[in-house]
């Protein structure tokens, strides 16, 4: 017996005992529709996001032993279409309470996520404000699916139809499903495919919204598959990580940086816009250079990563700096060799990344140097506002680089096609050195943020 075989079989014997300790009889009355629109809430121009509350899984078990589902739908709240929450309690340890809880705490649409074999299980979902149902054809055949659907829509209700194979596809055309869940995972050995959304995609009626479910844990993914799909549903990525708001971010946004930060107000701006790195620069001969003590105010401004900037400075003020400001990556952007990186490695604290600065006119010359996390391709020594020739870029470093060097609005959708790790804007983004400009922040993030991922490069 597969796995989603042993569940529809529980959750049958599941309903008999729920039907007789809440029977529908006591509670249909006290249902009103829904009053939030799951179908208007992901038509969007840019791709949507129904994020998860769950706390365990069959495939991993336990995800998140710190469960609280209505801190974690406002965290969610700024960047949520939607907000799912597994009620399945057997396998998923979740709970119907879950749905009134999290819609108690936010506005957008709330979708029960179950599996969903009776109309018993609609009305109950309902009666604890879900605003949508997933109905999964992988357990239904079309006739219980149609008077599954009919249930939902009488209530106002949202249906997000999940398909996971070519005949299920099909089928949800025939249906006329308007929301389609493309399930990466194979439900009956629970492997992970993520080419599924980009085959089943194919052939989809236009007006219809296609949701990629399962698998998806980076940006580089979601930039990727928005080309197949109009919305993703992530769950098990997010509650896996200990800090879920950081992870929400990079998800969505990307790790970007923001660097060269000497003010208060642009630390707020930089986070808001939807920076995930801020750079702190303490190399000497900068301009937008800052002390200890004004880099000790800045951190406290917003919970952004920062990287502090050291340019020929000894390992022992790196480490110090380091330590004090808990920074999560050192940039080193002067003659610091691997020598020097190794001695780093073994001082600096282990959760601290070490990223090294390379200057794209040696673009031939470059070392790879074991203990460097990431690099940060930069045209000269940094800060000179101009970019250099993108094509020089080795495939091979794309995948652990930031890109730099005169970043803007007018080019960083070109940066971002270039398939690195993220964007690093300093210059680009100011009114003059060291002033950042919120509306200039604002414009790159929000096209990074609306485009849609094609590798030009």
């Amino acid at each position: 017996m597969t796995v989603l075989n042993a569940i529809v079989k529980d959750k049958a014997e599941y309903l008999v005992a729920r039907k007789a300790q809440q029977p529908l009889s006591t509670f249909i009355d006290k249902i009103a529709p829904s009053t939030r629109s799951f179908y208007q809430a992901l038509t969007q121009s840019h791709p949507v996001f129904i994020l998860e509350c769950k706390k365990a899984s069959p495939s991993k078990g336990i995800i998140r032993s710190d469960f609280d589902p209505v801190a974690i739908a406002k965290i969610y709240q700024p960047y949520a279409a939607a907000i799912s929450v597994l009620t399945d309690e057997k396998y998923f340890q979740g709970s119907f309470d879950y749905l009134r809880q999290v819609s108690d705490a936010v506005h957008q649409p709330v979708l029960c996520k179950d599996f969903i074999i009776d109309e018993y299980q609609i009305y109950l979902a309902r009666f604890y404000q879900a605003d949508a149902i997933l109905l999964m054809l992988s357990v239904l055949n079309d006739e219980q699916y149609r008077a599954l659907s009919a249930v939902a829509h009488q209530l106002n209700m949202g249906v997000l139809t999940e398909v996971s194979t070519e005949e299920e596809r099909q089928r949800a055309i025939e249906l006329k499903a308007k929301v389609i869940g493309i399930n990466n995972r194979n439900l009956r050995d629970l492997s992970i495919d993520l080419s599924r959304t980009e085959q089943l995609s194919q052939g989809l009626p236009q007006e219809a919204i296609v949701i990629s479910e399962s698998g998806i844990h980076t940006h580089q993914q979601v930039k990727t598959l928005s080309q197949y799909a109009n919305g993703f549903l992530v769950g098990s990525a997010l509650m896996s990580q200990e800090n879920i708001a950081q992870a929400v971010r990079a998800l969505i946004l990307g790790k970007h940086k923001v660097c060269g930060l000497t003010r208060t107000q642009d630390v707020k701006a930089a986070y808001q816009a939807g920076a995930y790195y801020g750079g702190l620069i303490f190399a000497e001969k900068s301009p937008r250079r800052v002390t200890l003590s004004q880099a000790q105010l800045l951190i406290t401004q917003a919970p952004l990563a920062f990287v502090g900037v050291f340019q020929n400075q000894s390992i022992e003020l790196i480490c110090d700096y380091a330590k004090q400001l808990n920074l999560s990556a050192v940039q080193l952007h002067g003659a610091e060799d691997a020598q020097f990186i190794a001695q780093l490695r073994e001082k600096i604290a282990p959760q601290c990344e070490i990223w090294q600065a390379l200057n794209m006119a040696y673009h031939h010359d470059i070392q790879h140097i074991a203990q460097v996390n990431k690099y940060v391709l930069d045209n000269g020594t940094g800060g000179t506002g101009n970019t250099f020739d993108w094509q020089t870029i080795p495939p091979t470093l794309r995948h652990k680089a930031l890109l730099a060097g005169g970043l803007n609005s007018d080019n960083c959708l070109d940066a971002l096609n270039t398939g690195c790790l993220g964007l690093d804007f300093n210059s680009g983004v100011e009114s003059s050195a060291g002033i950042k400009d919120p509306q200039r922040l604002s414009q790159v993030f929000t096209q990074l943020q609306q485009s849609k991922f094609s590798q030009n490069f």
